[in-house]
């Protein structure tokens, strides 16, 4: 019944995300510990939208880095990310691998790994002087996420949450990789 009211109001979905969350919850049930798996591993509900979740997920860390950004001086910028980038790993890993048990092998809504895998080549750039490279690093991340190459399809194969966050870190080191090329030749 909630989710088709939710429903209804679906053009006002990045407002109606964590109330799809709570609309999932069994009402017989409800755990806190389930609506905290949900909440971190939809990255905070915008994995339920539904045109690309894995772009969007990636967008917010990207926001929330830039975000950062404005307030912290470089270094702790670069502190911080790398921070959210470890606990966000492991939290990450916890909720992909019990949400797989409920929406089958590595849902299109569990985009925390996204998350992760775009703080890695964000963790070297400065975000109110290089503005450009991390756009760069957006582009180069989503390629490599949606493509695959490299061995990253193969993380996939690992199972569980080591495999739902092994492809996407695989496909940020990449692109951290390119972006030191690009910061070295630049």
């Amino acid at each position: 019944m909630a989710k088709e009211i939710i429903s209804q109001f679906s053009h006002f979905h990045i407002f109606t995300n964590i109330f799809y969350i709570f609309a999932e919850q069994n009402y017989v049930s409800i755990s806190i510990l389930g609506l905290f798996e949900k909440i971190i591993g939809t990255g905070f509900g915008v994995g339920y939208w539904r045109y690309g979740p894995g772009t969007a997920g990636a967008l917010l860390a990207m926001a929330l880095w830039w975000l950062a950004g404005l307030v912290l001086a470089p270094t702790w910028l670069c502190i911080v990310t790398v921070a959210l980038t470890i606990i966000f790993t492991f939290l990450g890993t916890w909720a992909a691998d019990r949400l797989e048990t409920i929406w089958g092998k590595d849902p299109h809504k569990v985009v925390v790994d996204e998350m992760v895998g775009m703080w890695i080549p964000l963790i070297i750039i400065d975000a109110q002087a290089s503005a450009w490279l991390a756009v760069v690093a957006f582009i180069l991340f989503r390629v490599f996420d949606i493509f695959k190459p490299f061995g990253i399809r193969r993380m996939e194969d690992l199972r569980g949450g080591v495999g739902v966050m092994a492809d996407d870190i695989l496909a940020g080191i990449y692109s951290l990789v390119i972006i030191l090329l690009i910061e070295v030749t630049v």
